[in-house]
């Protein structure tokens, strides 16, 4: 199963394979727009600023039927209706407005690190689907040519046994091998096949002819403790979770705002049409402007529950800010090593690989002369086989590992990486909502 492609196409390249991921992925978009409705409850909380108007409409049919004191019956049939406006502005709730803004703000920056994060790992899975890809072909026309090389000893072996040079222990140790290498042959063009599913499910296309990847060592810090200082800097996940803290000390301030005096103001007027049952007003008109004061004094204890529940919340995520910061840690010291880890494991192949196969074509010429048997050219041409296995898969995890690095400083982003597609800027979306005082659609038209 090998890659089908034209011979002057043109090759795709891994940074256009994560420009396709960052612009289609699933998941990148889902978070986006998750992140759009958190934009949302900035408005939401600035909505308590703002007055609440209410108009009214009542109409109806009424009979009224009166004993008056002279003892006689007044009778009528009434048809009232009653339009009115009410127009309520709350003063003061105890800066609960000011802090659910603000604990709205926290919540929408903690989110845009949260979408940062998605964004890192997307591309990083992006980076792993295209070299798995990659290197899948190469593991699949590997194991191919190692099928057609033991085709061709078996074959010879065949041919020397009928001309009795060579005993049927040689013929089956061909055979033999030649039936494993048709089952790791098998098991490459499967592994190969759901690489290529994968890729599809990430990036959003089906690969075609991809150009090989290449590591970003020049975009990784020079030293393992600079990596760390910038990780605890600006990793996506470490400033989430410090905003997660301010969203959880300012809600301690939102609660305790429930046990503060509540001043408001309501102006309402209302025009009423034979409203009154006693029939002796046809018409009235209202109009009034009061001010209300509540003061709470108990309410059976939830304020305070609220309050101590928003403390130890703001203890949690003070102790989970501290966990990130170590999981960040580990990633980069762990993402660090592998990657130099990686750099040794792809030279060792290379110079494996070189000397594998200068060793099979002495075994074959030494084979050639009756001073090696058929097992030992096996034996030499399973070492090479194994050797550009392991190249292949050094060469893979040496991209990956690299990429791996940079996301685990918290740089694995468009802009890091100069990747030719615009940059989504979640802050457009966010100026857009955030004053709106009335609409229904959202910005993109929905």
């Amino acid at each position: 199963m090998a890659r089908v492609a034209t011979a002057d196409a043109r090759a795709e390249t891994l940074p256009e394979a994560l420009v396709k991921a960052y612009q289609n992925n699933p998941q990148l978009n889902a978070e986006r727009a998750r992140q759009r409705g958190t934009d949302e409850n900035v408005p939401q909380a600035l909505a308590g600023y703002r007055p609440q108007i209410v108009a009214s409409l009542t109409s109806g049919l009424q009979a009224v039927r009166n004993l008056l004191p002279d003892n006689t019956i007044q009778t009528a049939t009434l048809k009232p209706w009653t339009i009115g406006l009410t127009v309520s502005q709350v003063l003061f709730n105890g800066n609960k407005t000011a802090n659910s803004v603000r604990v709205a703000e926290f919540q929408v920056r903690s989110g845009r690190e949260a979408l940062r994060n998605v964004g890192q790992g997307v591309l990083l899975d992006a980076v792993t689907a295209y070299m798995n890809v990659m290197a899948n072909s190469a593991l699949y026309e590997a194991q191919r040519t190692n099928v057609q090389v033991l085709r061709e000893i078996q074959a010879t072996t065949q041919r020397r046994l009928n001309a009795g040079d060579v005993t049927p222990t040689d013929t089956a140790q061909a055979e033999a091998r030649l039936s494993r290498g048709l089952a790791d042959l098998n098991a490459a063009e499967v592994q190969f096949a759901i690489s290529k599913e994968i890729y599809v499910q990430v990036i959003g296309e089906a690969a075609s002819q991809l150009a090989p990847g290449s590591p970003v060592d020049r975009l990784i810090p020079l030293t393992e403790p600079g990596a760390i200082d910038i990780a605890n800097r600006e990793h996506p996940a470490i400033l989430g979770a410090g905003y997660d803290v301010d969203v959880a000390t300012t809600s301690i301030k939102v609660a305790e705002s429930t046990l503060l005096p509540t001043v408001s103001v309501q102006a309402s007027a209302s025009h009423a049409v034979e409203n009154d049952p006693t029939l002796t007003t046809a018409r009235e008109d209202q109009a009034s402007v009061i001010g209300q004061v509540n003061v709470p004094i108990y309410d059976g204890g939830t304020a305070a529950s609220q309050t101590r529940q928003a403390k130890e919340v703001t203890s949690q995520s003070r102790l989970v800010l501290q966990q990130v910061r170590n999981q960040s840690r580990t990633a980069v010291v762990s993402a660090w090593v592998a990657n130099e880890g990686t750099k040794i494991a792809l030279k060792a192949a290379e110079a494996e690989v070189k000397a594998a196969d200068i060793a099979l074509q002495g075994v074959r010429r030494e084979a050639a002369g009756g001073q090696r048997t058929t097992i030992d050219v096996l034996n030499a041409q399973q070492d090479l086989t194994n050797a550009r296995t392991r190249q292949i898969t050094s060469q893979r995890d040496r991209v990956i590992a690299s990429y791996t690095l940079l996301s685990a400083v918290g740089r694995l982003d468009i802009k890091t990486l100069n990747l030719n597609t615009p940059d989504y800027l979640p802050e457009v979306h966010y100026h857009q909502v955030r004053d709106a005082w009335h609409g229904l659609r959202t910005p993109s038209g929905q």
